[in-house]
């Protein structure tokens, strides 16, 4: 579901016909509307070919996005056309939901706009580049849609395209910020290895002698083309990287209201996130002075870190909650779990690795041949030191195994995933807001153990444990709190890097070197607020509908309410759940 927002938020473009907008009849309305939503979305996956084959359209598998500033022109060219024509499809001629399918494609549309002709990632961020084509094998390796040599085909057309995209690059990339520029430095190492051994490995079992020759020249091609990429970025690009990073305060606004339909003033915005850190770190520390009251919460979070489980047997401490998760869903009547399959665990694919502690990667909403969703988990890699190994397995602790395996498979990515099948629409099926995904995964993490999971006898084996299960959930809420006010405030120039850097480590209990990482996110993923930013949403949501059904409330039924309405921006939920228009936080 990340990638599958980040696909979208990177501009998957559309064409329309040339035809102009006339304004529609409200009689004809709902059929024109969905009408034009198949048209859309063809184009999208025109435009952006990875992401068809990620949703489950395999057409497109052949396919690569056009760089070029070329495209990009069309691209806002063929958004405006589409603007027109879906504001011209009246929304009073439309059922309800189909009305907000309209708004949130329009905003959708505008985001993409705003992303293209100011935000402007293709003129400023070189890893757009590197990783967008990395993703473009990967969504036709991950899978196994088609037969091997079916996939390896689709894998060379595409790495014949790939050379082109670092030629428009270097046409492309204008004055960008030194720390975008210095971030693809990092990534493109971990790139090339994986051309030049997980592509390989994961078509190995290819038979056809022709595609194999093929492959074998297209992915040598992509290597040299990588290759000579990153010694441009450090000995060209590099020295002339002045640009600015930040959104500003008039474009992280509007970012913000078109994708999550959030319009509160960001002072506003600041001060209910703030309350809501002070709250968790005064929870943090009565419960860490309960655990040792001679020592300070920083003291016990160090020592949290250490409880944790030999490398080798990771994977099978996150597959040993399943059951007990499941277990617990099904007893409290927390939410419906369509499905008694379970993910898949593996381990991070290794160009994932240096940016992903754990993650979900579900199946499109329209494949049909490979349905399996994968958890994955990153492990600590065998050449590094033993204090390199300690520092990575502390953020798999007792406590934060429960949140990750919460937030990632049961309730949260995983079980909304297995909901996919009954969002109403296409428009739902293939367009997200992080604030609901994000926010509904973050939410159940505190959730869960409010309704009592993680207390003896269910998830923890005694008092203790129950109480660092706690401090583990608190400690990644805790980080979400910071990546609010820190994205926030360096794209509104009100905070440095540097200064976003203490903030994690003082308000955020993360470490120095994860908060160099945090920050250096937040850098181009201004809206990374958006899993706080949801968690609250939703919990007033409950809360709001609770005081209006009273006794007769169902925490199973507003949860199964909830996931059965998509994953559109929570302001569009609760006019369906409160019929009101009453504000979100």
């Amino acid at each position: 579901m990340k990638k599958l927002a980040a696909i979208l938020a990177l501009g998957a473009a559309m064409t329309a016909a040339t035809a102009p907008a006339q304004k529609i009849s409200a009689d004809g309305a709902q059929q024109t509307f969905r009408f034009y939503v198949d048209q859309y979305f063809d184009d999208v996956f025109n435009f952006s070919p990875t992401y068809g084959t990620q949703a489950g359209f395999h057409q497109y598998d052949g396919r690569l996005e056009d760089y070029s500033a070329a495209a990009v022109q069309t691209q806002i060219k063929s958004m405006r056309e589409w603007q027109k024509k879906f504001e011209a499809v009246p929304a009073e001629g439309l059922d309800g939901s189909v009305a907000d399918d309209r708004q949130v494609l329009l905003n959708n549309i505008e985001s993409n706009l705003l992303s293209l002709e100011t935000i402007r990632m293709w003129e400023k961020n070189p890893d757009n580049y590197s990783s967008g084509i990395t993703n473009s094998i990967f969504v036709l390796m991950s899978r196994d849609f088609a037969p091997v040599d079916t996939r390896l085909r689709a894998a060379v057309e595409r790495e014949k395209l790939m050379p082109q995209v670092f030629l428009e690059a270097r046409k492309n990339l204008k004055n960008p910020p030194k720390i975008y520029t210095q971030i693809a430095i990092e990534q493109i190492p971990g790139i090339v290895s994986f051309f030049e051994n997980d592509v390989p490995l994961a078509f190995s079992k290819a038979t056809s002698a022709e595609t194999k020759a093929d492959f074998a020249k297209s992915n040598k091609a992509v290597i040299d083309a990588l290759k000579s990429y990153g010694d441009w970025l450090k000995s060209d690009l590099l020295p002339r990287s002045n640009g600015d990073f930040r959104f500003g305060e008039a474009t992280f606004r509007k970012k913000l209201a078109l994708d999550e339909m959030v319009d509160l003033p960001l002072d506003k915005l600041v001060e209910i996130d703030m309350a809501n850190m002070r709250a968790n770190q005064a929870e943090f520390a009565r419960i860490a002075k309960e655990l040792d009251p001679a020592k300070t919460p920083e003291q016990v979070l160090a020592e949290l870190g250490n409880i944790h489980p030999a490398p080798d047997k990771l994977l099978n401490a996150f597959q040993d909650t399943f059951n007990s998760l499941i277990s617990f869903v099904r007893a409290k009547k927390i939410i419906t779990i369509p499905s008694d399959v379970q993910p898949t665990l593996e381990e991070t694919p290794p160009f994932m690795r240096a940016t992903t502690f754990a993650s979900m990667d579900p199946p499109g909403a329209y494949e049909k041949n490979s349905t399996k969703a994968y958890f994955n988990v990153t492990l600590p890699e065998k050449d590094w030191t033993a204090a390199h190994v300690a520092e990575h397995m502390a953020s798999f602790n007792i406590g934060t195994i429960i949140s990750t395996a919460v937030h990632e498979a049961y309730p949260g990515h995983y079980v909304q995933f297995l909901w996919q099948s009954q969002f109403p629409s296409k428009v739902r099926k293939l367009t997200m807001s992080a604030s609901n995904v994000e926010g509904w995964a973050h939410y159940t993490e505190q959730m869960m153990l409010d309704e009592g999971y993680g207390q003896p006898g269910s998830g923890a084996k005694d008092d203790r444990e129950a109480k660092l299960i706690r401090l583990g959930q608190l400690q990644d809420a805790l980080l979400r709190n910071a990546r609010f006010i820190v994205g926030l405030k360096m794209h509104t120039g009100q905070m440095t890097f540097d200064e976003g850097v203490d903030f994690f480590v003082k308000e955020g209990y993360q470490s120095r070197a994860s908060a160099t990482v945090e920050t250096k996110r937040g850098t181009a993923d201004a809206l990374y607020m958006y899993y706080t930013l949801g968690k609250l949403e939703i919990l007033k949501l409950r809360d709001d509908v609770k005081k209006k059904q009273g006794a007769a409330f169902s925490l199973e039924k507003f949860h199964d309410d909830l996931m059965r309405q998509g994953p559109v921006p929570i302001k569009i939920i609760r006019k369906s759940m409160l019929h009101d228009n009453s504000p979100v936080l």
